[in-house]
């Protein structure tokens, strides 16, 4: 066997999602694939992987990438000749209790929403599918009948026949030994066989990918978790076409194969393999049995299916899956090299999503952006914290337990913190505050009365926190609040081309005079919004970029990578050098000018203006910006003086009845004014148009600019979805997004975000209305409206203003 010298695109590990974005590179894209396996296909965590299908995620984009392997496996056979095992037995989900039965109401809305046909069935519907059952506990089960199972093996073997009949060359038996780099850059794969120049790497080296990655100075944030099922003899009486069964209050799925059951389950005390470098010989091989670790399973399960209590068990599989600190799989591309790309950690749920992230990784590699929105799974999700291993370790077996527990929401992970905490985290605390965390960061959600224990107690209703918020949330609107956002991220982007840079990248004009801050989205090529943040002019050539916590690595590896060939900006991350302290509501400015000698005058410091001003003997940069709909300024304070000019500002404040305030207020204030949240509201699948964010375009002004293109394409045709707002009175409704939008009975659409506006007194929802004729006002005004929440239809009222407006005369006087 002799490697080829050079290939277009070299892809890493022959498992399911090699096979399968090699199988789409050269099927759909024609490209000079390469595919290698340092031991046989499949001989990874493939092999072992117990097979289940399922396609329902709470994202809309990863559930479309899961209905697209359902959609693939079924026809693959066809064309390759190669049997896939796929069988479309449906999956029942069993519910327990009132918690869980709530949260599979909700799931089945958001299936509805999706085009998904989710059923939701009686104990006795139960009973009557699985007669095996046990079903005296049920509350009731929802069933997806589209659900399946599949032969992992056999799958990717015929992935691999199919990207061969495409023109790819797979090799087994070569391993990868490092990289030949340029800069950012992969120029050469190194193997133990030769080495192959290249365009462009992808890593889909399964529980090996992190050691992949770091040969090229990259970091895949995985850790491999110890996952054990059995493999039982016949069961008399089981069918061949029995649905698969997930028992999450029990903790244990079950899929009939060879006329018995494959039983496993996901367990609060998880074993870790190894926080170091996983063997690379570790080809077809598993763990010793663990009877003694597997018996809280058995025990659930026999509770459920009484026969395992009697039936031979064939074999116990106990091999590694690679899991990741959030439970979502890992793509897209590095942000530390240009041109490596990554599909690994795929939390157990490889099969399910090996064909569609095959699909879209490979659009990703040939046109160098996603196709959809995929921020759940994007690498970019990731920071420095995530380079520590043991961290990594910690946080992960906390997702892994957390695998089939119930998905209440609002909830926050308990591992490894706190983890980075600003300077007031103890000021904070003594104020009674409850933390959450993002990206590493503590940062206070809401501050507890005395008579209120201040942690979060989880429901699927209101929760501790709903009345306390309500204050918070009514003090910024009538006096003065200060928050807590040291977390933003924050850069600096300096440079004689700087400004030109910004040009290309921005959306809206910030080519303003020195002093001025503009709101503004990046966009992809296809219009997309890729991120929303704000730019200040500091000087002439230099710039002050800040967004969202949880950004950080994405917003500055967007930046980066679009800064034109040639031009000379730089940029820096400077998040740790600034506290962030934002002053908002109608007080803020007695507060501000009782602690500064600048003139904070709306005369002197207008809207959408940043001013170096000093507080307690230190240089602050003031924001005259608000994500609230009140008065006020973001404060950007050298990190070490957060603490005083903290001080400063509460007791200069206490006239006015200052208090801090949290990041759940902030999201209620936030839905009242009708500000767009990115991930959320506005994705890379929206653009400004449909977001109702066109005034912040500049497609009047005679510059290119990114996504431009894109957007003049439909300027004059008629929009087919826009962002709306909606209302319920219904005062036990709990709104999280998601939920169906019904116009005149028929469904438009599903909220993006959803809360309660403390001020208007409503639930409060946003979404896009879609209609393939378009969406003019006319039609927006003149449907009847409905939500459906947890699969029950309430009245609803459209809002294409803000809810809440009169501040808007007092943030702009």
């Amino acid at each position: 066997m002799t490697l080829p010298s050079q290939a277009a695109v070299v892809v890493i590990g022959g498992g399911i999602i090699g096979c399968s974005t090699a199988y789409h590179l050269a099927r759909d894209h024609k490209v000079d694939v390469v595919l290698l396996e340092q031991g046989k296909l499949t001989s990874g965590s493939t092999w072992h992987a117990a097979g289940l299908v399922g396609q329902l995620r709470s994202s809309a984009s990863i559930t479309r990438v899961l209905k697209y392997s359902v959609d693939l496996y079924k026809g693959l056979e066809a064309e390759t000749g190669l049997a896939t095992g796929w069988k479309m037995t449906g999956c029942l989900r069993l519910a327990t209790n009132a918690d869980r039965w709530t949260e599979y109401k909700r799931l089945a809305t958001t299936a509805k929403s999706f085009g998904m046909d989710m059923h939701l069935l009686s104990p006795a519907e139960v009973k009557a599918m699985w007669p095996l059952m046990e079903t005296g506990d049920l509350v009731g089960a929802s069933w997806l009948p589209t659900d399946g199972q599949a032969s992992p093996s056999d799958i990717t073997q015929s992935l691999a026949k199919g990207a061969r009949m495409h023109g790819a060359k797979l090799y087994e038996d070569v391993r990868v030994t490092g990289f030949e780099m340029k800069g950012d850059r992969i120029t050469a794969v190194n193997t133990d066989q030769g080495d192959i120049a290249c365009d462009k790497v992808v890593n889909c080296a399964g529980q090996w990918a992190r050691q992949v990655g770091a040969m090229a100075g990259i970091n895949v944030p995985l850790q491999p978790v110890k996952h054990q099922y059995i493999v039982t003899e016949k069961i008399a009486g089981l069918a061949t076409d029995a649905p698969t069964l997930r028992d999450p209050d029990r903790r244990t799925y079950f899929k009939e194969e060879v006329g018995g059951l494959v039983m496993g389950g996901y367990e609060p005390n998880p074993q870790a393999w190894t926080t170091g470098e996983v063997p690379n010989d570790w080809e077809f091989r598993l763990f010793d049995d663990d009877y003694d670790h597997f018996e809280q399973h058995m025990i659930q399960a026999i509770a459920r299916v009484p026969a395992l209590e009697t039936v031979g068990v064939k074999q116990m599989i106990n091999g590694p899956e690679s899991f990741t600190p959030d439970g979502n799989f890992i793509l897209g591309v590095a942000p530390e090299c240009a041109n490596m790309f990554v599909g690994a950690g795929f939390n157990a749920f490889g099969i399910a999503s090996g064909g569609g992230a095959g699909w879209v990784l490979a659009q990703w590699v040939v046109d160098g952006e996603a196709p959809l929105d995929l921020w759940v799974v994007d690498i970019r999700r990731f920071s420095n914290l995530h380079r520590d291993r043991h961290w990594v370790c910690e946080r992960t077996l906390e997702a892994y337990g957390k695998h089939y527990t119930i998905g209440f929401p609002h909830e926050e992970y308990a591992s490894g913190r706190p983890r980075i905490v600003s300077p007031l985290y103890e000021r904070l605390k003594r104020q009674r505050a409850v933390f959450g965390s993002k990206l590493g960061w503590e940062r206070p959600n809401w501050f507890a009365p005395e008579s209120v224990e201040p942690k979060d107690v989880y429901s699927m209703g209101r929760q501790n926190w709903f009345a306390a918020v309500g204050d918070e949330h009514r003090h910024v609107r009538e006096h003065v609040g200060i928050f807590d956002q040291s977390s933003f991220a924050k850069y600096e982007l300096s440079g004689p081309d700087a400004a030109k840079a910004l040009d290309w990248i921005c959306a809206n004009d910030v080519s303003k005079p020195v002093g001025r801050l503009t709101y503004t989205q990046l966009l992809n090529t296809r219009g997309g919004i890729e991120a929303d943040l704000t730019v200040s002019r500091l000087a002439e050539e230099k710039f002050y970029i800040v967004t969202g916590t949880g950004f950080r690595t994405h917003d500055a590896s967007w930046i980066s990578d679009h800064i034109g060939e040639g031009l000379d900006a730089r940029l820096t991350d400077v998040t740790e050098d600034f506290g962030t302290l934002s002053l908002m509501g109608p007080r803020a400015r007695d507060v501000l000018s009782a602690v500064t000698g600048s003139d904070v005058s709306n005369a002197s410091f207008p809207f959408g203006h940043i001013r170096e001003i000093v507080i307690a003997g230190h240089t602050v940069r003031a924001l005259r910006v608000t994500y609230v709909g009140e008065l006020g300024w973001e404060l950007h304070v050298p990190i070490a003086a957060t603490g005083e000019v903290f001080d400063a500002l509460m007791a200069a404040g206490k006239e006015h009845d200052i208090r801090p305030v949290g990041y759940r207020a902030l999201e209620s204030l936030r839905l009242e004014k009708g500000y767009r949240a990115w991930g959320s509201d506005i994705t890379p699948n929206d653009t400004p148009l449909e977001a109702g964010l066109g005034w912040a375009v500049k497609l009047r002004k005679n510059t290119d600019f990114v996504g431009r293109r894109a957007l003049e394409k439909v300027g004059g045709a008629s929009l087919k979805k826009r962002f709306a707002g909606f209302t319920v009175d219904d005062p036990e409704i709990v709104l999280l997004g998601r939920e169906t939008i019904l116009r005149d009975g028929e469904p438009v659409g599903y909220l993006t975000s959803g809360g309660h506006g403390y001020t208007v007194g409503k639930n409060i929802g946003y979404g896009y209305v879609r209609s393939a004729d378009g969406v003019s006002d006319d039609f927006l005004a003149s449907g009847s409206y409905e939500l459906v929440v947890a699969m029950q239809r309430t009245p609803a009222n459209i809002h294409l203003e803000p809810l809440y407006d009169p501040a808007m005369e007092r943030v702009k006087a």
